[in-house]
Order: structure tokens, then C-alpha cells, then sequence
């Protein structure tokens, strides 16, 4: 592969469209989830309805549909010792994972919250769907996999920051671990 040496390419060295593809390849994902939960977000923090303990939409009604079907039933009992601070804690996190996915800011801590708020949905609100690709959380978790393991290392304020870094001529961009 021309160009290729230890995992990066020259940057005076032409790649070709598949190499290009390759590079860009997780940006589609990024900018779906990224959108997704920031309407997710926004949406939740705008409904009124959603954001009560008790009523038509809330989230403690919900939270109180799903708790004896949910895979771990002690998630939504937390859940519901306070409706609204965890309508407005999902809510805040979905938007902010979004703005950060997109942003590409942090991009592997955001893909982690993006997993884990996942993760929780599919525990609890989408756990009895059956079949089990039914539910839409689990499909989700697994989508942010792929950005948690790759971040987001172009196009984004990662990739910025990184540039900026100085660079040892034998061993590439120096990594803070």
C-alpha cells in the first residue's frame, strides 16, 4: 500500500478514492447518531408532557409501564425516586453526546455516553420487545461500538487538536494515554 507506514499516511503522499472512503468511512455513522440525539434531546426537553412524574407521555409513566418487564427492574426504581431529574438527566445527555458526536469533540467519551445511555434504554424501556432486534436501543448500542473503539480522527476537534500536537520524527504524533 503506497503511503502506508505504521497505521498513517504521509501527508505528502496521494491516497487513492478507497483509501479515502476507508478514512471517511465512519463519518455517516457519526453525523446519524450525532443528529439522532441531538433531536432525541431537544425533543424531550421541549415536551412538556414527557418531563412530568405522572400523566399521558411522562417519563414516570413510562418508567412505571416498563419496570416489570425490564431486565434489570432496579434501574427504573432509581429511575422513579425522581422521573423529572431523570427525564431531564436523559434528555441533557442525549444532547450533549449528540453536539459532541457531531462536533467531534471528545468523540470517544461521547460514543461511551451514547453507549451507555443505550445500554440503559435496551435494559429497561426496550427489553421486552421480542423479537429482540425489535428494540431500537440495542441496534443503537451497537452502533456507538464503532466510534467508541475509533473516536473521531477527521473532520472533527479531535482531529484539530491532535494536528496541534508536536511531532517526533521516528515514532509519529505523540499519543497522551
Amino acid at each position: 500500500m503506497r503511503g502506508y507506514r505504521g497505521g498513517s499516511y504521509g501527508l505528502d503522499e496521494p491516497r487513492s478514492l478507497r483509501d479515502r472512503a476507508g478514512q471517511y468511512a465512519l463519518l455517516p455513522l457519526r453525523i446519524f447518531l450525532g443528529v439522532t440525539f441531538v433531536y432525541a434531546g431537544i425533543d424531550k426537553l421541549t415536551d412538556s408532557s414527557f418531563l412530568a412524574a405522572s400523566g399521558p407521555g411522562s417519563i414516570g409513566e413510562m418508567m412505571h409501564g416498563v419496570r416489570d418487564s425490564a431486565a434489570i427492574p432496579g434501574l427504573v426504581d432509581l429511575a422513579l425516586k425522581s422521573p423529572e431529574g431523570f427525564g431531564y438527566a436523559i434528555a441533557i445527555g442525549e444532547l450533549l453526546v449528540g453536539l459532541g458526536t457531531l462536533a467531534g469533540l471528545w468523540a470517544r467519551l461521547a460514543a461511551l455516553g451514547g453507549a451507555l445511555i443505550s445500554l440503559s434504554l435496551w435494559l429497561t424501556v426496550s427489553w421486552q420487545s421480542t423479537p429482540y432486534y425489535y428494540g431500537n436501543d440495542l441496534v443503537y448500542l451497537m452502533a456507538w461500538l464503532p466510534l467508541l473503539l475509533a473516536g473521531a480522527p477527521y473532520l472533527s476537534v479531535d482531529a484539530l487538536r491532535g494536528a496541534r500536537r508536536p511531532v517526533d520524527s521516528l515514532s509519529g504524533p505523540r499519543v497522551r494515554r
